[in-house]
Order: C-alpha cells, then structure tokens, then sequence
C-alpha cells in the first residue's frame, strides 16, 4: 500500500476524526524514458538557469514570480507561501452535501482513497461514511493540495470513502460551443437497431476491457533492445501506408450487418 498523500481530519459539525489520503490511481507501471545524449549515452541533466546572466540558479535563490508587466515580477518565497496557508490545509471540512448523481463526471479530476489514521477515529468516521450511503449524497468540501485550494467530493465506497478532486467552473468549458450544430434528433429507424447492438455488445464491466497496446509493445521492444548486443539501425528506407478504404457506407446496411454479425456469432459460439 502507497504511504499516504496527506494527513489531517475529517470534520463535519461536532464530528471529527483523523484521516488519511493516498491516490486512488498510479503511473509507476508505465514506461518512463530518461533523456540521454544519444553520442555518449549519458543523462541530461537540466537546471534553471537565469535568462540574463547566464549562470546557474542555486536552489536557495529559486522564488516564485507574479507578472505585474513586462520584465516586471512581484516575487514571492515559500515563506510568503506558507503565511498565506488556509485551514483547509490540514482539515477536510464537510460545507455542504449534493445528489450522488447529480456530480457530472466531466468535473471530476483525480481520486483519492480517505480512511481513518487511527483505530479512535474508526467510529466517526464509519457514522460519516454510512450517513452519506443512506441519504444517496456525496459531500462537498475544500482541500489544500499543493499550495491551492481545490474543491472535493467525497463519495462513500465499501468501508471507505472517495475522495475526488474537483476542476472548477471556470476551468469545463461548456459544451454548447462544440454541440450546437449536431443534429437534435437521430433517424427513428437506426435507433432500434443501435440499441439492439448495444444490447448484444453490453457486459458488465470490468479492467480488462481497456489495455493499453503501446505500453505491450514498448516492453516487448526493450525486452528485445536488452537481449541485443547492439541496437540495430533503423533502415532508411520506410514502407508507404497504403491508403485506406473508402468507408462511406449506407449506416442502415452497416447496422444491420453488425446485428447480424453479432447474433451470428452468438448462435455459433
């Protein structure tokens, strides 16, 4: 199990209780490149350096800057920073509370597994959690995640709780600038035959419906990079794709080929 992300408290009310936070979701499986220099092989190594002078910037002198005009930066230490740190730094505050459905997936950004710190805040934090589950809700909070205030759900799951990371307003762009000019209502007829595929292609889910075929391919190829003494140039000359079929087709064909298809293969299998 990852060390955890954060630690602070979960307060509703009177109620509170010691928490912590891990990510729901890791990238330490996927393949990381470092970048070499490809005559020596060694690393490159990068380094902030002062766009004036020319030289190195020690990591004591790094500071953050807030353009105020043109070459003209309010700078700010991480002192300053942490003068500025909220309470939701260190507690998860439960404002408000919200229909479990009514969350529209595209405001959700990264989730986080929350679960008690200690064995004293088991209870409260079990009363919390099955609260939530009774009433159908998720809660609404604020959370301190480097450095900004970010808005969460929290969603009760199992034993556990979900904690979500929020975009805010501002950041979804809204939808009716890209749907505007597709078509309000689709043909009657390919409807049914739609849902009939749907029906037939529908299980329920599950991990291993997406994998990631590039991921399979770049192990295969370092696995095959490793075992040569050598790597072998690429060869100059690269075969030309050859250019797609036309696929403009008549849609109802195609639907009811893929229905039959499917029923086909069901019968057969």
């Amino acid at each position: 199990m990852a060390r955890p992300y954060w630690k602070g408290y979960l307060k509703l009310s009177l109620v509170t209780c010691p928490v912590n936070m891990s990510p729901a979701t890791s990238e330490s499986a996927k393949v990381r490149f470092h970048t070499l220099n490809k005559e020596t092989g060694n690393r490159v190594v990068s380094q902030y350096i002062d766009s004036v002078t020319g030289k190195p910037v020690k990591d004591e002198n790094e500071a953050k800057g807030y353009a105020r005009g043109e070459n003209d930066y309010v700078i700010l230490t991480d002192d300053d920073l942490d003068r500025v740190a909220l309470d939701t730094v260190k507690t998860i505050d439960i404002e408000k509370f919200a229909p479990a459905e009514s969350i529209e997936w595209v405001y959700l950004e990264k989730p986080y597994y929350l679960m008690p710190d200690d064995a004293v805040g088991n209870e409260a934090f079990a009363v919390i959690r099955d609260a939530m589950k009774a009433d159908k809700v998720v809660g609404i909070s604020k959370l301190v995640v480097g450095r900004r205030e970010k808005a969460v759900v929290l969603e009760p799951r199992d034993e556990g709780i979900v904690l979500w990371s929020l975009r805010f307003g501002d950041e979804v762009r809204p939808e009716e600038a890209y749907f505007e000019d597709i078509e309000d209502e689709a043909d009657p007829d390919l409807v049914p035959l739609v849902q009939k595929l749907i029906k037939q292609k529908t299980k329920r889910w599950s991990p291993d419906m997406v994998s990631d075929p590039i991921q399979e391919s770049l192990l295969a190829l370092i696995e095959e990079k490793k075992k040569a003494l050598k790597p072998q140039k690429k060869s100059s000359k690269t075969k030309q794709a050859s250019a797609p079929a036309s696929n403009v087709i008549n849609i109802m064909d195609a639907l009811r080929k893929s229905v039959a298809n499917e029923l086909k293969s069901k019968k057969t299998g």
